[in-house]
């Protein structure tokens, strides 16, 4: 029987995973700056702000996307209404360049023609919070950030969803500097009659894809997803595969990589494998050596000698080694959590255990850490409510977040978050119901 350390056998529990709600954008950022707010001005709508020169390309779009039929209101005649109370984030001509440059197209307001009229609809709806005035003064520099539902409806009014499900982004402050997703405000407070308009670094890209999605399809994640399913095992409700695809949830997943799981197991199988290849090692190779070398001795004393022989070098670092590649050769694969013969050990309660200490019910993004190590719950305080949770940690320089870690409470180091927003990066990489980061550790809850 395999033996494992005891981080991976006192967490077989049952969880119960909270919902909440949604998310945003996925770009690179500049550094964070101070935010000096404009004078306020109630003499022009929104709509008459985009017709200052540095707007152009956006009141281009919005002429664009007005002419779209949509269900939740012309956004020419949202942005115009002077009895509207909007917070509207405003990528200025430079800010939507960059974005184009993101995206892979030309930095030419010409790229406009590469979205149709309900894609820039659907765009735009979602840098507007309506019926709030949201000055950065509201702002609070607390964790986690700032929930708040845009105007883009994801799902339509329903008995169980009214008035309907709204993509979220979400606010915090850092000091003076000010974020909407993880993208920095560089403009603030721009006050018009109907609400107040904040400059962003670039345009806000609403996600396409659930949690789920990104992890059962990512060869990236192939272990973290192989542990979800093996954490879910027996389980009718799939509670966690649930979770992460329910458009609804709010969550913060650290996904270790591949190379991460193949380390642990292959650590903690060794351990378990290690009294069965020593055995094997002493009755097959050391007592046929110390027969040979003493003709007539008694097997009784062969293997006393030869079970001595095995504390010495270089047998004790050969032992090592056989174990460890055995170990590696189980590990090799995300099979690893259907095989066999680590049934008894990585049981669908253990792995479970393990999984959801790398799952929070909020949203965090890197630049919602804090400067110094704090731990926050993550969905194992569900079940255990005294647990201390994770450390995060966030180093701030002049370009922005420049470091990142997560510490598990076993872990003798903190995981590192490589710092990469783009698309398909490492960090911040945000979704319809939460956000991942990938970490270089798996995160031991004991």
């Amino acid at each position: 029987m395999i033996v494992i350390n005891k981080f991976f056998k006192t967490f077989g529990l049952m969880l119960l995973v909270p919902v909440l709600l949604m998310q945003a954008c996925n770009k690179e950022l500049p550094g964070a700056v101070p935010l000096t707010p404009q004078t306020p001005s109630g003499t022009e709508t929104i709509l008459q702000k985009l017709d200052a020169a540095e707007f152009s390309i956006l009141k281009a779009a919005v002429t664009k996307a007005s002419t779209f039929a949509s269900a939740t209101g012309k956004l020419s005649d949202i942005l115009g209404n002077a009895d509207n109370e909007l917070t509207f984030f405003a990528p200025d001509n430079t800010a939507i360049l960059t974005s184009f440059s993101l995206l892979g197209l030309p930095a030419s307001p010409s790229s406009l023609d590469f979205f149709s009229a309900g894609k820039l609809d659907t765009l735009l709806k979602y840098h507007i919070i309506g019926g709030q005035l949201l000055t950065t003064g509201k702002i609070p520099a607390t964790f986690p950030n700032m929930y708040l539902q845009s105007s883009l409806v994801l799902a339509p009014p329903s008995a169980s969803l009214p008035p309907g499900l709204r993509m979220p982004v979400f606010l915090s402050k850092v000091g003076s500097a000010v974020f909407v997703n993880s993208v920095p405000v560089t403009a603030a407070d721009i006050m018009a009659s109907n609400g107040v308009m904040h400059k962003t670094y670039i345009a806000l890209l609403p996600p396409e894809l659930l949690l789920w999605q990104k992890i059962a399809t990512d060869a990236s994640y192939s272990y973290f997803r192989a542990a979800l399913l093996k954490a879910d095992e027996g389980d009718d409700k799939k509670t966690l595969q649930t979770a992460l695809s329910n458009p609804a949830a709010n969550l913060t997943v650290f996904a270790p990589t591949n190379a991460a799981f193949q380390a642990l197991l292959t650590a903690q199988i060794t351990q378990g494998v290690l009294p069965l290849v020593k055995q094997s090692y002493i009755t097959t190779g050391l007592v046929p050596a110390v027969k040979a070398a003493n003709p007539g001795i008694s097997d009784a004393d062969a293997l006393v000698q030869a079970t001595a022989l095995a504390e010495t070098e270089p047998h004790k670092a050969s032992i090592i080694n056989m174990a460890t590649a055995q170990a590696a050769g189980l590990a090799a694969t995300p099979d690893v959590f259907t095989n066999p013969a680590l049934a008894g050990v990585l049981t669908a309660e253990t792995v479970k255990g393990l999984v959801v200490y790398h799952i929070m019910g909020v949203r965090s993004y890197t630049v919602n850490m804090p400067a110094t190590q704090t731990n926050y719950p993550t969905l194992l305080n569900g079940a255990i409510a005294a647990h201390p949770g994770i450390g995060l940690k966030a180093v701030f320089g002049a370009t922005g977040v420049t470091a990142a870690t997560v510490k598990g409470a076993a872990n003798a180091t903190a995981s590192n978050i490589p710092i990469n927003p783009l698309t398909n990066g490492t960090s911040d990489q945000n979704f319809i119901n939460g956000a991942i980061h990938r970490i270089d550790q798996v995160l031991l809850p004991q």
